[in-house]
């Protein structure tokens, strides 16, 4: 079955992890995405540990269903090789620091005069101009200027960065949902635009009710730690043997709830009649419930709960994640075939779709350095002398073999 962006080309000038992120979305879907990365270093996250075998985890997670192409930014020859790719592709991804790609000749005025039909996407730390323009940004910092980290922790700890870098990942989702909008207008007008995203608006933009309830009602709120913020109880307690969720959220759930606790005496207590009222007194009514939860294990709970309709789960490490016959199940580990490492498994794009042959999302693996510049080039128009004779001078690096 053809994939849903089987005839469109990326021009992946990015690094790091927001920008190879939209890419990776955009492979997963079919598009043919040309990672392209300085020669002869490479990505900076192929330095970043831990290392399998000599390559980077941290790389080998963002860039699967790309192309290598390795090109010396410092030759004007490599540049004007990327212009002239540019000419023919739909679709260029950049997080330079805003104005370097103007400076490299690879900005937006540059390439959409030879090639209107363009859809050319940035993705800053701030923005490409405002007060904090020229600001270098990292997901940490965005997680801090959003406010994100201010809402994550406990009431009384410090404010806590979330486990994974949330800022990076939701700025390439953003991205590449406005480079899919794009791509639909683009059949409607026949022409491209331009699609800006930061680290700061993507995070920002994820605040959802907690925005709403300053902006509404000038609420700032606080902390909670795993509770939720407005419901109770909803949020975490303490099992036998691990931590547990559970999601009571309506009245009929926490009635059901204490009918599964044996503790349907707390249904006519006034302090728990609601849940505002739950709400307020929360502290003493966790105690109440985990001297209860603590009698038996997570996943025995879990079963019990759920088979009322309460939402429930365990809390799980990593390698229990893996193990649980659901995420099996759901196909979210893929294997595929690596230049060096062999057969590695890499995670699955979650969404399911009738392109997707049996659930398979992972066709390429993530390339080595200039694994495919040959081909590449070769697919865009150059001749082989030319392609030999940009290797000979070291505007393009190549892997053995490629």
């Amino acid at each position: 079955m053809v994939l849903p962006l089987q005839n469109i080309r990326v021009l992946d000038l990015t690094r790091a992890l927001a920008g190879p992120f939209c890419t990776m979305c955009l492979g997963d879907f079919g598009a043919d995405v040309i990672k392209v990365e300085s020669a002869p270093q490479g990505d900076m996250t192929r330095v970043w540990p831990p290392h399998d075998r000599g390559v980077s985890t941290y790389y080998l997670s963002t860039n699967r269903n790309k192309r290598g192409l390795a090109v010396n930014f410092r030759d004007p020859k490599g540049l004007a090789l990327l212009r002239r790719i540019a000419r023919d592709v739909d679709i260029v991804v950049e997080n330079f620091k805003p104005g370097r790609a103007d400076e490299l000749g690879l900005g937006y005025d540059d390439l959409r005069r030879e090639n209107p039909r363009l859809i050319y996407a940035s993705i800053t730390g701030f923005g490409r101009d405002g007060p904090y323009g020229d600001w270098p940004g990292f997901d940490q910092i965005a997680q801090g200027m959003s406010g994100l980290m201010g809402l994550t922790g406990y009431p009384d700890g410090d404010p806590t960065r979330i486990g994974i870098p949330v800022a990076d990942i939701t700025s390439g989702m953003w991205s590449a949902m406005g480079i899919l909008a794009a791509v639909a207008q683009r059949h409607v007008t026949g022409v491209g635009q331009r699609v800006e995203n930061s680290l700061l608006s993507s995070t920002v933009g994820l605040l959802s009710m907690q925005a709403q309830r300053f902006l509404s009602v000038g609420e700032v709120p606080g902390r909670t730690g795993n509770d939720h913020m407005v419901i109770y109880p909803y949020g975490t307690f303490e099992a036998r043997d691990a931590g547990l969720n559970v999601a009571a959220a309506t009245q009929d759930m926490w009635l059901a709830l204490c009918g599964v606790l044996g503790l349907e005496s707390l249904t006519t207590v006034p302090e728990f009649a609601d849940n505002t009222k739950r709400l307020a007194n929360r502290d003493a009514l966790r105690e109440l419930l985990n001297e209860r939860f603590r009698t038996d294990t997570a996943i025995a709970w879990t079963r019990r709960l759920v088979e009322k309709g309460i939402p429930s789960g365990p809390i799980y490490a990593l390698d229990q994640v893996f193990a649980d016959p659901q995420v099996v199940h759901g196909g979210m580990v893929e294997e595929v075939a690596h230049a060096t490492l062999g057969p590695i498994r890499l995670l699955s794009n979650p969404l399911r779709m009738d392109a997707f042959e049996e659930g398979k999302t992972v066709r390429l693996p993530p390339p080595e350095i200039g694994e495919h510049s040959r081909d590449i080039l070769a697919a865009f128009g150059f001749t082989p002398g030319e392609i030999e004779g940009y290797v000979a001078e070291g505007v393009i690096g190549v892997r053995d073999g490629g």
